[in-house]
């Protein structure tokens, strides 16, 4: 039988053992140090196809404290709203983080919405046809009062999407496990329509020439490698 001595001398072991273990996974190299700095406002063009900048009201897509929660987890963050010929309007909302280590998660809109009062009406999974091939998305249904908010997003860890949690997970320990902290951007188009089939159907169209106008070396940060 082992004796206690032997016992707390093998615990202490294994615990040495393990924080050595810890420090030698731990990611020291970030993959944001790799690449072009990122800067939001001139990735993302202010007029583009049918969509130009509709700068007639100042656009507040998150309430002043989520939005300090947003300036704590990401590098940058950027507002806009846009507006075609045919009057449809589309709010575009980009977080940028250089670490998407387990401390800076993304902020997803199931989170942020219902902290701002709004009930989730359904979520789903999808893909959307961009100028880059297809897109997988999550689509997001918020409503607050009369107010009907269809939501389209996709999180970017790497040059890998991630719908779910647990996907935003695998792909941050694929990076850990190279001893690399990955960067990652979420993307976020919404418009305020009560028929959400239309509504996901003029993100389409938005995110189309988007990708469309956005240049080349910038379009990894922003849809993940499947870039041809």
């Amino acid at each position: 039988m082992i004796s206690v001595r032997v016992q707390a001398t093998l615990a202490l072991v294994l615990m040495i053992a393990t924080f050595a273990g810890a420090l030698a996974w731990k990611p020291t190299r970030h993959l944001a140090d790799t690449r072009p700095k990122v800067e939001l406002e001139a990735i993302f063009p202010k007029q583009f196809g049918d969509w130009k900048l509709d700068d007639r009201m100042p656009l507040q897509l998150v309430s002043p404290d989520q939005a300090a929660v947003l300036n704590a987890i990401y590098n940058q963050t950027l507002s806009r709203s846009y507006i075609n010929r045919h009057g449809d309007r589309v709010m575009l909302s980009v977080a940028y983080g250089g670490d998407q280590s387990d401390g800076t998660r993304a902020h997803r809109p199931e989170v942020c919405y219902p902290a701002q009062g709004f009930q989730l009406v359904s979520s789903k999974t999808g893909n959307i046809a961009t100028a880059t091939g297809s897109v997988p998305v999550r689509r997001v249904v918020a409503r607050m009062g009369q107010r009907v908010e269809p939501i389209s997003y996709w999180v970017v860890v790497g040059d890998k999407i991630a719908l779910s949690g647990t996907e935003q997970k695998l792909a941050q320990l694929n990076y850990s496990v190279r001893g690399v902290i990955p960067d990652g951007m979420l993307v976020r188009v919404s418009t305020i329509d009560a028929d959400s089939e239309r509504a996901y159907l003029v993100h389409e169209k938005f995110l189309v020439d988007l990708t469309r106008a956005v240049r080349r070396e910038n379009l990894p940060l922003i849809v993940g490698a499947q870039v041809a």
